[in-house]
């Protein structure tokens, strides 16, 4: 007869199903206000002036495993190229480590966040995510046009792929991540900020008709993610042409 005292090992395990439904999403706490790459655990904050426009970077200590592929003063050579008309209401730069699990689940170069909380205020950031030394790049081998596109991208940034069965694989070599994060996917996370604040901050940047404010922005997230991805690129090429040839 079964010892109804005697605890099954298996409840509360993945062998009995716990965690199953959450195998494949990122964990949300609603007990938290913060999405998942606002919760900064160590970090430090590096005050920099650029062309009269005072920047935080902020740096979050990475893993054993992980590294920052660009430094304080990598961010601030791009920041040079940029208009100081552009910067608009842009001050924070975030070098934050991803959790493995967000990793795994929704690997990014980087973001731009519209309205990121940081020392209890909102405000615009990008964010350029440490990548882990035990990762590699996997791309399938069907691709959408779009795809093959950043593939090529990726191989002018000297990311070697290996063609597999299944796959395209590279390692993440540090020099071609810091080519990656630094000429394209920081100035095209910068574009991104510049497209919302032309169209919808500069027009009327202290937002006195409240009206005509939420007329441009409802107009401006009617604009299709293409159209938005598009002129991210357009922007990041117009920034590129001004690097430093040592950058």
């Amino acid at each position: 007869m079964q010892n109804p005292l005697r605890r099954n090992r298996n409840i509360g395990t993945p062998k009995q199903g716990n965690g199953r439904n959450n195998r494949h999403r990122l964990p949300f706490s609603y007990a938290v206000s913060k999405y998942f790459y606002e919760r900064l655990e160590a970090y430090e904050i590096h005050e920099r002036e650029m062309q009269g426009h005072l920047f935080k970077i902020v740096v979050e200590a990475t893993r054993e495993d992980s590294f920052h592929a660009c430094s304080g003063d990598d961010i601030c050579a791009v920041l040079e190229c940029v208009s100081p008309e552009d910067y608009g209401e842009l001050s924070l730069i975030i070098l934050r480590q991803p959790k493995r699990r967000e990793e795994r689940l929704s690997p990014v170069w980087g973001r731009f966040i519209y309205s990121y909380e940081f020392d209890e205020e909102y405000q615009p950031a990008v964010i350029l995510e440490a990548v882990s030394q035990s990762r590699k790049l996997k791309w399938p081998r069907k691709l959408s046009l779009a795809e093959q596109e950043e593939l090529s991208r990726l191989q002018v940034d000297g990311h070697k792929f290996v063609q597999g069965k299944r796959e395209w694989t590279a390692p993440l070599d540090p020099l071609a991540v810091r080519r990656t994060q630094l000429w394209r996917t920081l100035p095209h996370e910068i574009g991104h900020y510049v497209h919302y604040y032309r169209e919808v901050i500069r027009p009327d940047p202290d937002q006195e008709d409240l009206d005509a404010w939420v007329q441009r922005m409802e107009k401006f997230d009617a604009i299709p993610e293409s159209e938005k991805e598009a002129f991210a690129h357009r922007y990041a090429s117009e920034i590129q042409k001004r690097f430093p040839a040592n950058l």
